[in-house]
């Protein structure tokens, strides 16, 4: 019994170590957001990133900055490590593999003008979108497409599109401006300075991303303090391009997954799990069958919502 106390006495002070540092680091970064705010508000002054508001013109040179974390993966950060930092490596060699090893470039190549899932889910992710993005917002769209899902009567500060087809990117009118890029290749947004935007969104993408950490990382540094990062999938994808930790899941299994990738990134907020928005909850018995067979009639819907640092609340209008 000795031996076990002095075990639970020490998970307790472990325990009580890590929520100090966590508290102390979250401390910092609302100070920071704070002093750099007037007031507690999502209409801020106008970044322009050096481009004209309203250009739909791929982002040609850009200025070459500092990679945030060029350690390889798997490099273990000490818990004093900076904010942004990959801690783990959430993936092995074996479960980034694809069925199809040809280059994604040459795969999506081809435009294709279309929805990859039903209006069920596509609805409830606009929803979603409208209820966590403020008006206002400047918004990355990574792995964008021809349209972003973004409800149309909210004004937004502006939208910067990132997807590997700039056919389907020219269509998508809701973008400022956008950019092509392999992130499989290429897994940085260095174009973009630390604290950029006010929101990360992806829409049923995640599971093709090899190297989720490094993105991941990145997202976190181009987001401001308090900042949303919104991924959403279902089941369907392209079978030949997902990686095989995806492949080989379930839906329980990939919403744990997207979990980690938050998780192993220093600074993100516990990852939220959503499955319904807009439906008020109803936990009878009834209630669950009802979600059971809808959920098996539609694509099923899933986002994992995370904020920079601490999720903020704003007063309202």
């Amino acid at each position: 019994l000795g031996p076990l106390l002095s075990l639970e006495t020490l998970h307790i002070t472990h325990f009580t170590a890590m929520a100090t540092l966590s508290a102390c680091a979250t401390d910092a970064s609302l100070q920071a957001f704070k002093s750099s705010h007037r007031s507690v508000s999502w209409r801020r002054t106008d970044q322009q990133m050096g481009l004209r508001l309203g250009s739909r013109k791929a982002l040609g040179s850009r200025k070459k900055l500092p990679a945030r974390d060029d350690r390889p993966l798997g490099t273990v950060c000490s818990a004093s490590s900076q904010a942004g930092m990959i801690m783990r490596e959430v993936l092995s060699p074996e479960q980034r593999m694809k069925m199809e090893a040809s280059s994604d470039t040459y795969f999506y190549s081809v435009p294709r003008i279309c929805t990859h899932v039903d209006d069920s889910f596509l609805s409830q992710l606009t929803q979603l979108y409208r209820e966590r993005i403020p008006a206002e917002s400047t918004v990355l769209d990574l792995c964008s497409s021809w349209i972003s899902h973004l409800p149309e009567e909210v004004e937004y500060r502006q939208v910067v599109g990132h997807g590997m087809n700039e056919m389907e990117l020219m269509k998508n009118r809701r973008l400022s401006y956008f950019f092509v890029r392999n992130l499989n290749e290429e897994p940085q947004l260095d174009q973009f300075d630390d604290q950029t935007f006010d929101a990360v969104v992806c829409c049923v993408s995640v599971q093709y991303l090899q190297y989720p950490e490094k993105v991941f990382a990145e997202m976190y540094r181009v987001l401001k303090p308090g900042g949303v990062v919104i991924m959403s999938f279902s089941n369907r994808m392209f079978y030949q391009k997902a990686i095989s930790a995806w492949r080989d899941g379930t839906g329980y299994s990939r919403v744990q997954l997207v979990k980690q990738y938050f998780s192993c990134i220093s600074g993100f907020t516990e990852p939220e799990v959503v499955t319904e928005v807009g439906v008020a909850p109803d936990n009878s018995l009834l209630g669950k069958l009802k979600k059971f067979v809808s959920r098996s009639a539609n694509d099923p819907f899933y986002a994992v919502i995370s904020y920079r640092n601490f999720k903020a609340v704003y007063d309202e209008e």
